[in-house]
Order: C-alpha cells, then sequence, then structure tokens
C-alpha cells in the first residue's frame, strides 16, 4: 500500500507554469484527506503558490498531508497550523560566486550555439536561490511556443554536455518544456525523495511517483534511479485518470 504520492507539477499537474486545470484540483484536494502528497519541482515556492496553493480548497487539517519541495527538492515546506502559513524546513541554497559562473556559462553556452533568444517573454536565466533555471524562451513564454521549441529534448541534450564540461562541479538537468535546471552535485529530487522518506518514517516502497521527465537526464529520473515506483504521464489528464483511479480504490 503507497503512503505517499509524489508529483512533478510542470507537464504533471498541470500545464507549464500554469494553475492546476478544475477537474485535476477536485481529485487532488479528495487525495489529500487519505494521502500524503508531495509536490517536488525546478519552480521555486511563489510558483508553486500560483499553480497549487491558491487554487486547491481543503480542509486547513488536511494541509498537514501536503509536502512541497520547490527547486527540484532542494528546498523543502511544510505546513504551520499554528502560525497559518507554510514553513521552510531547508534550503540547499547555491554560493553567489557560484551563481556568476553557472549563469555566465549557460550565456555563453547558448549564444555560441544559436539558442540564446534576443527576445525572450521574461529572464532566459532565472537565480531561484538553490537552484539556477534557464528556461530558454522567458520566463513568460506562452504554452504553445514553448511546446514546438524543442521536440524530442535535442536542444537541450546539445547544450548539457558543453556546459557541464566548463562547470564540472555543478549539475544540469533538462527541467520542463524549455528548461535546464542547474543544481548542487547529489542535490537532486532523489535528494529531495531521501529527505522526505527520513522526515516521515517512509520506505521507497511506500512511495509513488508520477512524473513527465522520467528518461535518463532529465529532472525526474534521479527518483526513479533510487529505486521508487514510477509512473510516467505525458500531459496532466494522464494524471488526473491516475489520481481519480487511487481515490476510487483507497
Amino acid at each position: 500500500m503507497k503512503k505517499l504520492i509524489a508529483f512533478d507539477l510542470d507537464d504533471t499537474l498541470s500545464l507549464s507554469k500554469t494553475p492546476m486545470h478544475p477537474e485535476i484540483i477536485e481529485q487532488f484536494n479528495k487525495l489529500l484527506t487519505h494521502k500524503l502528497v508531495c509536490v517536488i519541482s525546478g519552480g521555486k515556492f511563489k510558483q508553486f503558490e500560483k499553480q497549487i496553493i491558491n487554487n486547491i480548497d481543503v480542509e486547513k487539517k488536511y494541509l498537514n498531508n501536503l509536502h512541497l519541495m520547490p527547486t527540484c527538492g532542494t528546498s523543502y515546506f511544510i505546513f504551520d497550523q499554528n502560525k497559518n502559513e507554510w514553513k521552510n524546513i531547508y534550503s540547499e541554497d547555491i554560493p553567489e560566486d557560484d551563481k556568476k559562473r553557472i549563469i555566465n556559462g549557460l550565456e555563453d553556452v547558448t549564444k555560441q550555439l544559436g539558442y540564446w533568444e534576443e527576445k525572450p517573454y521574461g529572464d532566459i536565466i532565472e537565480d531561484r536561490g538553490s537552484q539556477i533555471t534557464f528556461s530558454a524562451l522567458g520566463q513568460s513564454a506562452p504554452i504553445e511556443e514553448k511546446e514546438k521549441w524543442d521536440l524530442g529534448d535535442k536542444k537541450r541534450n546539445t547544450i548539457i554536455p558543453i556546459v557541464s564540461k566548463k562547470i564540472p562541479d555543478y549539475e544540469f538537468r533538462i527541467g520542463g518544456t524549455t528548461s535546464i535546471d542547474v543544481t548542487k552535485p547529489g542535490i537532486d529530487k532523489a535528494y529531495g525523495m531521501k529527505k522526505l522518506i527520513q522526515e516521515l518514517d517512509l520506505t521507497k516502497d511506500e512511495i509513488l511517483f508520477v512524473g513527465d521527465k522520467l528518461q535518463p537526464g532529465g529532472n525526474d529520473y534521479p527518483v526513479k534511479a533510487m529505486g521508487i515506483d514510477c509512473v510516467e504521464v505525458s500531459k496532466w489528464h494522464d494524471t488526473k485518470i491516475l489520481i481519480e483511479t487511487i481515490n476510487k480504490l483507497s
């Protein structure tokens, strides 16, 4: 029996950087009443607020079942019932000098390859504290533009090996539709899951992970590699059906 269901966010629970659809929110709310739930994704906490927190509607007591891990598990938030707010438990922040190296490296390599967008929709590279994220078309690019930018992840699979050689002391992984996530070595979604296992006194067998980037090099893959049971989806509609099934069986 799975005690905790863990989800990626973009292209798993919702479209990239957009609020969850009402249909999946309904099932997500039900899930929170009888399961521990974790969302772990490359976005920062404010993105979690926009896509999840501001949209779900459950009794406050059930928020104790929700565990949020922004920036690929490099930070962790739980709900503080007494203060009625989300509490940051840890954050594996990147040193400022290293942030500069990573940002400069990403810009240099993508310009060299012709993948640097001259007229982006917002910032191309974002400092998320514990993670640096490259978003090829900008942080606010329309989903229809993002979906056709890197079919098959070919562009990012070209960028990552080159920038990794320039900055070998950090890890670069394919993130959402157009993004590359950069974290400290060994600080990834598997790290987040291990921390959660310790915090909640669970075993790997008691967790089910749902994500869309489970292939080697994807930012969901470390969870699969550590031996947690995983379900791969390609869109939120698949996840909605999965959650609906779990709710019916519980």
